[in-house]
């Protein structure tokens, strides 16, 4: 195997074709290992593990001068493991200095980790010198082998199913990475320095969490023993820029007759409930919708953890928080909206309901909190109404059926379903108004659906569209008491009307 083969392989980088299946270089890493000391400051990192019988010194050993004119795979991880130490010991406490500023901090390592480098005897090239150097920052400051994935705009959702196993969401589709951890412990440091940040714990007592990147990312990690083959962890990516409302049409998302009519809606006051699946993209588009909110209002936002993106500047942002590791100190988002409707507020946006919170929501909404917004998990708009029932019935409350199917059709005037389409893409597949009781049951209608007619291109991609019934909304009639106007071509007709429901 050649000297490049070896260096890539060395680097958990994918080799030339005609690399052999079994070579064990194809197995190596040059990721690190950073474990956290007792008082939270990353140690000395540990040897890798390799799958061939060479034995790497520990960090705590002294490391044996490499003096061959260039460096074999094993060579660079002792190199890291030595460099990292040393950067250790030259920065020691300071990394937890409050008084040094996240830019000051990456600053102090990077220049100390650059005099540590030069002090090596290895020959690197400069593609070598700066991989090494920034595999170990992003060890000592960020998340690892995640910090490149983290940082390409085409990933939306990274998968890890233990510490050599990752995944990745690109462009709608999955693929594994290259990307690997050391060692579940590896994995395990990065978990918990991201749930520390926010104040939160992860251990045997509390195995899993939801918690958030600095950017609003959304995170969850199981460890064990409810992870039986390793610490699971998912990031859910979102833009550094909100998506806006062209992004979502650009996506082929929405339609502009679509947009307009959701503009008119969020201005009317209407509230509206936002329904998908996991990963259908409910959040980006409740954060559109809230882009629609005049400026004017004070919005309180309540979440398990904080994620939307709201534009406006009046806005108070809760978020709940679990119970300490006595058992005590839990608020849930239930607390959180019976406190918001003391605070003002002229809307709420609930990222999402989940349990009893559900029913007071509705309360809300049908107590001068128009305008209300939230998303819920369902596969459509009549699944996201017995959705809704089920949620309220978890409050606890001795309700009949009937009464809490009258809340309902009260309180929700309109209901987006996002759907995710086997091609990967995240459209709206229904734009349906909550007009009422007929008997025991609420009555929807349709003003939008999703055309599947128009079938699948050669790429593979749907090429239908979100098209109108034909019918109009009677909430349209609020808008005109409020002075707002929609172009004559929202409601036209592409295609046959949809079917009542």
């Amino acid at each position: 195997m050649s000297l490049s083969d070896r260096l890539r392989a060395a680097r958990g980088e994918s080799l030339a074709p005609e690399l052999a299946p079994g070579d064990p270089s194809a197995a190596q890493s040059l990721e690190p290992t950073t474990p956290d000391g007792p008082a939270g400051v990353p140690a000395p990192l540990r040897s890798i593990p390799t799958t061939n019988a060479t034995q790497v010194p520990k960090a705590s050993q002294p490391a044996t001068p490499i003096t061959s004119a260039l460096p074999e795979p094993d060579a660079l991880i002792t190199l890291k493991e030595r460099a990292s130490a040393a950067l250790f010991e030259r920065v020691g406490a300071r990394l937890n200095n409050p008084s040094l500023t996240e830019d000051q901090l990456h600053a102090l390592v990077r220049t100390e980790l650059n005099k540590v480098v030069e002090d090596e005897t290895v020959p690197l090239t400069a593609e070598q010198r700066q991989r090494l150097i920034s595999d170990i920052q992003d060890d000592v400051l960020g998340h690892g082998p995640l910090e490149r994935l983290l940082a390409d705009p085409t990933v939306t959702e990274i998968m890890v199913n233990g510490p050599d196993m990752i995944y990745i969401e690109q462009r709608g589709r999955l693929t594994r990475s290259s990307a690997r951890f050391t060692s579940e412990e590896h994995l395990r440091q990065v978990i918990e320095r991201i749930v520390s940040r926010i104040g939160r714990r992860i251990d045997e007592s509390s195995p899993l969490v939801d918690a958030r990147l600095a950017d609003g990312s959304r995170v969850n990690a199981v460890i064990p023993p409810l992870a039986v083959n390793g610490s699971s962890l998912t990031i859910r990516k979102f833009s550094k820029d909100p998506f806006k409302v062209n992004d979502l049409i650009g996506f082929g998302t929405l339609t502009p007759e679509m947009a307009e009519l959701l503009r008119a809606c969020v201005q009317a006051r209407l509230n509206i409930i936002v329904s998908g699946g996991t990963g259908s993209g409910k959040t980006t588009l409740l954060n559109v919708l809230s882009s629609f909110i005049p400026e004017s209002e004070r919005i309180v936002t309540i979440e398990d953890a904080v994620e939307l993106q709201m534009q406006q500047d009046h806005v108070v942002r809760l978020e709940a928080r679990p119970a300490n590791i006595e058992g005590k100190g839990e608020i849930s988002i239930r607390d959180l909206v019976r406190n918001s409707l003391r605070m003002r507020p002229d809307r709420i946006v609930v990222g999402e309901v989940r349990g009893g919170e559900t029913l007071d929501m509705l309360q809300a909404m049908n107590t001068g909190h128009d305008g209300s917004l939230s998303t819920v998990h369902a596969n459509s708009p009549r699944d996201a109404v017995a959705r809704l029932e089920t949620l309220v019935l978890m409050a606890g409350m001795d309700l009949p059926l009937r009464a809490i199917r009258e809340q309902i059709a009260s309180a929700v005037d309109v209901i987006i379903q996002l759907t995710r389409l086997r091609d990967g893409t995240r459209r709206v597949t229904a734009v349906t108004e909550v007009q009422g009781m007929e008997g025991q049951t609420v009555t929807l209608q349709d003003a939008f659906l999703f055309d599947y007619s128009a079938g699948v291109g050669p790429d593979g991609k749907f090429l239908g569209k979100p098209v109108s019934t034909g019918v109009r909304p009677r909430f349209t009639d609020q808008f005109k008491e409020m002075g707002i106007t929609l172009s004559p071509r929202v409601f036209d007709v592409p295609t046959p009307p949809g079917t009542n429901r």
